[in-house]
C-alpha cells in the first residue's frame, strides 16, 4: 500500500531516493513472499507454511487484490524510462494471467484462491481490487485486451449484482489476515473503494471501446 505513495513523492520532488528505496524494499518483500511458481503473494512469513484444506498453499484473494492494486498505482507514476520499470511490469503481468485462472463462474473470487470448494462464496473486497488491477492494465496497453476484457466484464457483472436493495456491497470479508467467512449483508467501506476503484475503470474501458 505504501509504494503508490512514494512513487508520487518521486512525481513530485524528482527525488530518485523514492524510486530507490520502493525498489530495494519491494524486491526485498517479493523475494520473502511471492512464489515464483504459483504467481502469488502469501500475506505475510507466518503463511509461508500454512495449508488449505485441500493441501494447497494458503494465498488470501484481498491480499493479493491489493498487490494487484498496488500495481496499478504504481506504475501509474513510475517513470516509464527507468529501466527498473520492467521488473514491476513482468511481475503485474505473471500475477494477472494467474488470476484470471482462478476467477469463478460467478466472475467473483474466493476468500482463499486456491481452495473454492472450501470457501464457497465470493469475496468482493479482493474481487474489487482484483478488478480494478486488470481493467488498469487494459487501459493502459499493459495487458492485452482480448484477453482480460472478458473476465473483467465478468467479474463487474458479479460484482454488481451484489449491490443490495438497501445500497450495500455483500460478500465482504471482514478484517483480517486470512482467508475467512462471512454473510451476504456484510458489507465495509474497504470493500467499497476497491468497488469504486473497479468502476472508474471499466468506465474507462466503456468509454475508450465507445470512442473506438
Amino acid at each position: 500500500m505504501a509504494p503508490p505513495l512514494w512513487v508520487r513523492m518521486n512525481a513530485i520532488t524528482h527525488d530518485g531516493k523514492y524510486l530507490d528505496y520502493i525498489d530495494r524494499e519491494w524486491w526485498k518483500t517479493s523475494n520473502l513472499l511471492y512464489d515464483p511458481q504459483e504467481h502469488l503473494y502469501f500475506r505475510d512469513a507466518t503463511y509461508l507454511d500454512k495449508k488449505e484444506p485441500n493441501g494447497k498453499k494458503m494465498f488470501w484473494s484481498r491480499g493479493n487484490g491489493w498487490v494487484l492494486a498496488g500495481f496499478a498505482r504504481l506504475l501509474q507514476y513510475y517513470p516509464k524510462d527507468d529501466p527498473r520499470r520492467e521488473k514491476y511490469v513482468q511481475q503485474y503481468k505473471e500475477m494477472a494471467a494467474k488470476l484470471i485462472t482462478l476467477q469463478g463462474k460467478d466472475g467473483l473470487w474466493r476468500s482463499g484462491l486456491l481452495d473454492p470448494d472450501y470457501y464457497v462464496v465470493p469475496e468482493n473486497s479482493g474481487s474489487a481490487l482484483i478488478t480494478y488491477g486488470l481493467a488498469y492494465g487494459v487501459n493502459e496497453g499493459i495487458l492485452d485486451r482480448k484477453t482480460y476484457t472478458p473476465a473483467i466484464e465478468h467479474a463487474w457483472k458479479g460484482l454488481f449484482s451484489h449491490i443490495y436493495a438497501d445500497g450495500r456491497l455483500g460478500f465482504i470479508q471482514q478484517i483480517g489476515g486470512a482467508p475467512a467467512f462471512y454473510k451476504p449483508t456484510s458489507s465495509f467501506i474497504f470493500g467499497v473503494g476497491g468497488f469504486l476503484l473497479a468502476g472508474s475503470e471499466v468506465d474507462r474501458m466503456a468509454k475508450d471501446h465507445k470512442h473506438k
